[in-house]
């Protein structure tokens, strides 16, 4: 006979576990959702600390106001009032390289770099500055972008920035990831030639990583996040709907134009 191990959920006919533990007397009403969300990537439960600095992030990415995956999931919602899962989904598939995505990019990168120092890991801010320094140079020499700078709104500094590498240093817990990335914001302009701003998304996929959580899985608590937000949009669009004029306005704008011109 067949098994098939877990070390998630499992279920009886008069019993539901959970993580090793009994959903209903251990769980419910005693553990947070961020920090079972922690504890069932991480296979091990939080700090207080670490739930602190995973909910922060969890905040600072929950909605950013008529965003695409806003607008995505309004209007799918518009027109399909009777799929509330599928407006949802919708605004999730919008989650990539410019919106939401840039948490895992920017994870991935600073990660890369932090497990190529191995053991020798700075100690002051000026060898950061020198490893970010290396690090924007040559992502530039390779065409590529460097995740985590740069905001279409926040021009001269995203709010979100500061706020959680405070929380992060109160708790402890401003490691290798954020440092880098802090470097990164000092450093780049002599690379780049001009000066961007950390933006959010970028200094939460710092902070996940320096929790420990796996940075091939950092758009998934993005995405995690994000749900909850658009939940909130499609509330307000129930109540004061926008989605009508939103199209309106697109189509009644269209102009054609020659393709050859």
């Amino acid at each position: 006979m067949s098994t098939y191990p877990t070390s998630l959920g499992t279920s009886s006919a008069d019993e539901i576990r959970l993580l090793g533990q009994d959903l209903t007397a251990d769980l419910m009403g005693e553990v947070g959702f961020g920090e079972l969300a922690f504890w069932l990537v991480a296979m091990r439960r939080p700090t207080p600390s670490e739930v602190r600095v995973f909910e922060a992030v969890l905040v600072a990415l929950a909605d950013h106001g008529f965003t695409p995956t806003a607008i995505a999931a309004r209007l799918t919602y518009l027109s399909a009032p009777d799929s509330l899962q599928g407006a949802l989904a919708a605004g999730l598939l919008g989650g990539g390289s410019r919106f939401l995505g840039v948490t895992e990019d920017c994870g991935a990168f600073l990660d890369a770099v932090v497990t190529d120092l191995g053991d020798d890991l700075p100690t002051t801010d000026e060898q950061w500055d020198a490893v970010a320094l290396d690090a924007v140079r040559r992502t530039k020499e390779a065409g590529r972008f460097v995740p985590g700078l740069g905001h279409p709104v926040h021009k001269q500094g995203d709010p979100r920035t500061p706020v959680l590498v405070r929380i992060a240093e109160e708790e402890g817990l401003r490691g290798p990831h954020l440092r880098l990335f802090e470097a990164v914001g000092r450093v780049h302009e002599q690379v780049l030639g001009k000066r961007l701003p950390l933006n959010g998304a970028g200094v939460c996929g710092a902070a996940l990583a320096d929790l420990g959580l796996p940075v091939e899985l950092l758009r998934g608590f993005a995405l995690l996040a994000r749900a909850a937000g658009l939940l909130g949009q499609l509330a307000e669009e129930r109540r004061r709907p926008i989605g009508m004029d939103v199209y309106l306005s697109v189509d009644r704008h269209a102009e054609y134009v020659d393709p050859q011109s």
